[in-house]
Order: C-alpha cells, then sequence, then structure tokens
C-alpha cells in the first residue's frame, strides 16, 4: 500500500532530520507582530506510541504566541517553519543548519499572514510554500 507524502501544497518533501518536537519556541520571522511561536501539534505527522510528534524545516505545525500583540496572543494558528538550528542532510550530501528556530504565521492555505521575512529562508520549505518563497530576501 502507498502513502501520500504531500501536504496539499505543489512538490514532494523529501525526508529529514526532525529539530523541533512538540513544545518548542521558535522565533517568528515575519512582520506579522509575533515574536516567538510555540509548537502545540504538527500538521500531517504519523503517530508512534510515546513518540513527541516532531517538525522540520517546511512543516507546517499548529503554534501560539507566546510573545507580541495581544491581538495574536492566546489563539491557536498554523505557522510554517524556515529555519532549524540541528543539522539536516540534503540529497546532494551536504549537512545544513541555521542558527536559530524560526517561522512564519500562515493561514489554512499557506499565505503569509506578514508581507516580508527577515533572515535566510530553507529551500524546503520555498519549494514547498510559493508565498514564503516571494515573500523571503535569501533562499538557502
Amino acid at each position: 500500500m502507498s502513502t501520500k507524502r504531500g501536504r496539499g501544497v505543489a512538490g514532494n518533501k523529501l525526508k529529514m532530520t526532525l529539530g523541533l518536537p512538540v513544545g518548542a519556541v521558535m522565533n517568528c520571522c515575519d512582520n506579522s507582530g509575533a515574536r516567538n511561536l510555540y509548537i502545540i501539534s504538527v500538521k500531517g505527522v504519523g503517530a508512534r506510541l510515546n513518540r513527541l510528534p516532531a517538525a522540520g524545516v517546511g512543516d507546517m505545525v499548529m503554534a501560539t504566541v507566546k510573545k507580541g500583540k495581544p491581538e495574536l496572543r492566546k489563539k491557536v494558528m498554523p505557522a510554517v517553519v524556515v529555519r532549524q538550528s540541528k543539522p539536516w542532510r540534503r540529497a546532494d550530501g551536504i549537512y545544513l543548519y541555521f542558527e536559530d528556530n524560526a517561522g512564519v504565521i500562515v493561514n489554512a492555505k499557506g499565505e503569509m499572514k506578514g508581507s516580508a521575512i527577515t533572515g535566510p529562508v530553507g529551500k524546503e520549505a520555498a519549494e514547498l510554500w510559493p508565498r514564503i518563497a516571494s515573500n523571503s530576501g535569501v533562499v538557502m
């Protein structure tokens, strides 16, 4: 039996090291007004008994804002991980990691709440989410 790897967006995500488990706090690198995001669940992840779901670059997560504008706090909203500090191996053999964990707030379709992204964005996220790629300055 085959499994679907797509998440309703163009392209296909390769397997990578997952560096952000449920409960992780990451920076919010867009201009929506949020400062950091607390991951409460990961979209499209399978289950294994006693294993925390974890996210990598390009994954959509459900998150809450812990610091930021009061109108954004205390609400559950989707976000996409664009940077992780845990090293992962790409298909061409190189290992890559960023200096922080960061994400951007999106809606259910993948359209960004903010209009700009500060800092670099992982290629995995840019290939899966075209709106993130168009708003990012540097894609690595």
